[in-house]
Formats: structure tokens, sequence, C-alpha cells
């Protein structure tokens, strides 16, 4: 299985684009500060990383603005056939209303 759940902060955006069958597609980068339960103790985590997504979920991220707080879920892929750098694809997204 290859699922992904973070909570994020979008820390930088392209512009939508669309590709030539006319599929909606916008890259991210996007930051994630939390804690995690690892060999019975917490550990603190704290990094970027580079997300895509296409369709519905692209042009409704395009309306989001920078710095807003995010529950997403999606899966890792290969950024192209010939590379093994990994890419975030975001599915789906929830505003984090948070405190």
């Amino acid at each position: 299985m290859n699922r992904a759940q973070l909570s994020v902060t979008v820390v930088a955006r392209a512009d939508l684009r669309y590709t030539p069958a006319g599929m909606a597609v916008l890259e991210l980068r996007i930051a994630h500060q939390g804690t995690v339960a690892e060999a019975g103790a917490e550990r603190a985590l704290q990094f970027e990383l580079d997300a895509i997504a296409l369709g519905d979920a692209a042009q409704r991220l395009a309306r989001i603005d920078l710095g807003a707080r995010l529950n997403l879920s999606g899966f890792l892929a290969p950024r192209s056939r010939r590379s093994q750098r990994l890419i975030l694809h975001i599915n789906e997204f929830v505003l984090d209303q948070g405190v």
C-alpha cells in the first residue's frame, strides 16, 4: 500500500497549468512539522516536500493562500519515469481550521 496522510503548510506554489489533454496540474512545495511515535519514543519531524495535484484538486489548491494549513492524503511516486526522486501526489485535502 502506498498512502500518505500529512498535516502541512503550503510554502510555495507554481502557476496552475494544463496538460495537452486539458487536465489541470499544480505543483507545490509543502512543509510538515510534528511528532511521531517511534520505538516507544516521540520523534520530532520538520521537513519540506515537493507535491503535485491534478484535476479538481489542482484547481481547488490554486485558490488557496500561501501559508494555508492543510490535512491531505495522497501517494508517493517518482517525479518522472527516469527519476528516483519522489514527489507526493495529492488526492484529497481539507483546510485545517486548527486553533
